[in-house]
């Protein structure tokens, strides 16, 4: 390996390629962390963590540094989805509380300074909302079925579904109900679920769903919510006529692209992560979001919206943060990006320059709910970006130490990024997936509707550890945990980090706590005019710091005299110089 020594000048910025909005909504710097309540803590004893779980640990978020909590579904539910197919959005799951208990939890965020985002999931609800019940008793035709997507038939005595679209989980997309007095001439009619058959999709061009929705936004934000974020966003809307599309209708998280030897950086910032198809990304979503922004708009606190929108190229998810419309919308193009200096360029290039032309927050985020934690993708050398529907027992497993390494320098690299960036709960501990999960645990529908082909999402929820060595790693009183934990949690329990020196905790801690004081998140960002083209290394000064990743295999020397402000790891001596190793991010003062 070989290496030239930098000079100061070799950290020089160029022009500015992001100038903040400077509006000053909290929203456009916010770190915002996912909290996944089942997963999170569990304060009542039965193995599945709850709100009261979550009030418990609203120190810990507060030391951590972060601005703001999103909850994942805690509505009640039959659970078919982990909360995801909701029966009444109105009222708590009893698995995580009550009412008292969400206020309570509310209260004791905001009295941290923390603010609270909901989730809303409005594309489908459950087959046991009221409203699904009375479709089901209701005739074809009729009000009730009117707020689904009931269609007859194809085919000889309507025995074919209405088209050929598949679910998202696996299998078709379209249910019958069973033979009853009463049917047309074509029987029974089928229902439309783009997700599993227990989560019917609604009917966004009936006014009444509209109606609703807007009703169920005011309930939380009269509670005092600070933001929703949406399920699905991009999925409402369906193209007239419900064509038949010949695409592959991949998982909403579904595996990107594997890179060719000489993959290049596409110019729209792609990395095959969004959705396509006639279900999906229809311009009639937009009509529904300016509507939610008037809602929005009526509120104090700048309250605000966030899309999960699988949508690519970013020129499109731009549509999304218009605005009139929503917020925030998850940039999973970054969480897709391979391991590859000038990809992670372009990714940022093309996030800055679409969002700022609608004058929008870019969004970062490398985990959630849905996707292998990227301690464990990026762990696997294989497959520079990693597989996002979950590693099974008999999958190429992660190297842990490789995949700690390039997480904690790609988190690094993201909090040094201005705009908005999302946690997902535990990876400021290091946490991995549950990679050998026994198939008999799984609660995935992802994993039963593939037969097992896919893995499904259930490795990337397993209940956080917080005591190292206590039953359940203290996730409750009695130890109990709804998916079993890995060995290695015990040695990653927050008990095992708070003041460690090194930690995954204190370096998310510290990089936090700069990035609120530089005040990086509101910052200009410039690429280092040096190093804009290296194949190894990314480099760009926002807010007044140098942030340098190192994703090459050759150390990377730093100019004499630099103040490290955090690194990722230990940093080396290479040709004389304190040098930055490989798969290594360090912030620097310029």
């Amino acid at each position: 390996m070989t290496s030239t020594a930098l000079i100061t000048d070799d950290l020089t910025a160029g022009a500015p390629v992001h100038a903040p909005a400077g509006t000053g909504e909290w929203w456009r710097d916010a770190v915002i962390y996912q909290v996944y309540p089942r997963s999170f803590a569990d304060g009542n004893g039965d193995g599945i963590g709850d709100l009261a779980g979550v009030t418990a640990k609203l120190d810990h978020l507060k030391a951590l540094g972060v601005d703001a909590v999103w909850l994942s579904p805690f509505y009640r539910s039959p659970q078919k989805d982990a909360g995801y197919d909701v029966a009444d959005y109105r009222d708590i799951d009893p698995l995580f509380g009550t009412l008292a208990d969400f206020d309570e939890m509310l209260a004791g965020a905001h009295e941290r300074g923390l603010r609270i985002i909901v989730d809303l999931v409005p594309n489908h609800s459950s087959d046991q909302h009221v409203w699904f019940q009375e479709a089901l008793a209701a005739a074809p035709g009729s009000a009730a079925r009117d707020r689904y997507m009931f269609r007859d038939g194809r085919g000889p005595g309507g025995d074919e579904p209405p088209n050929n679209w598949q679910s998202i989980f696996g299998g078709p997309a379209w249910t019958r109900l069973a033979p009853r007095d009463g049917d047309g001439p074509l029987g029974p009619q089928w229902y439309l679920h783009l997700f599993d058959s227990s989560q019917p999709d609604l009917n966004w061009e009936n006014p009444e769903v509209r109606e609703e929705f807007e009703a169920v936004l005011r309930f939380w934000l009269d509670r005092g919510v600070d933001g929703f974020r949406v399920d699905v966003a991009h999925g409402m809307i369906k193209a007239p006529g419900l064509p038949d599309w010949e695409g592959q209708v991949a998982m909403v998280e579904g595996t990107v692209e594997e890179p060719t030897s000489n993959p290049g950086a596409p110019e729209d910032g792609s990395t095959g992560a969004g959705n396509h198809g006639p279900m999906f990304d229809q311009d009639g979503v937009h009509e529904i979001y300016r509507a939610w922004h008037q809602v929005l708009a009526e509120y104090d606190g700048d309250r605000c919206l966030v899309a999960e929108a699988w949508v690519e190229p970013l020129s499109r998810l731009a549509r999304y943060v218009r605005p009139d419309e929503m917020h925030q919308a998850f940039n999973f193009s970054f969480l897709t990006t391979p391991w590859d200096a000038a990809r992670m360029r372009s990714v940022v290039d093309v996030s800055f320059s679409t969002m700022d032309a609608v004058g929008a927050p870019t969004t970062w985020v490398l985990s959630n709910h849905d996707v292998v934690r990227h301690v464990s993708r990026l762990g696997l050398a294989e497959v520079a970006s990693g597989p996002l529907n979950g590693i099974g027992a008999n999958d190429p497993q992660p190297d842990p130490e490789l995949g700690l390494r390039r997480a904690r320098a790609a988190t690094l690299l993201m909090l040094g990024l201005p705009g908005s960036a999302y946690l997902y709960q535990g990876e400021e501990l290091g946490l991995p997936d549950h990679t050998a999960l026994p198939d008999d645990v799984r609660q995935d529908p992802a994993f039963f509707r593939t037969g097992g082909v896919e893995a499904g999402r259930d490795g990337c929820r397993v209940p956080l550890p917080w005591v190292g060595g206590a039953p359940g790693n203290g996730f409750g009183p009695t130890g109990k945990t709804w998916l079993p934990q890995p060995a290695v949690y015990a040695e990653l329990a927050a008990d095992q980090q708070y003041g460690v020196e090194g930690s995954t905790y204190e370096m998310y801690r510290t990089a936090l706590q700069l990035r609120r004081t530089e005040k990086i998140g509101g910052g200009a960002l410039s690429w280092v005019t040096s190093l804009v083209d290296s194949p190894d290394v990314v480099a760009f000064q926002a807010a007044g710091v140098v942030v340098l990743a190192n994703l090459g295999d050759s150390p990377v020397p730093l100019p004499a005299g630099s103040e490290v402000l955090v690194a990722s790891g230990e940093l080396v001596t290479w040709a004389g110089a304190v040098a930055v190793p490989e798969d290594t991010t360090v912030w620097l003062r310029a």
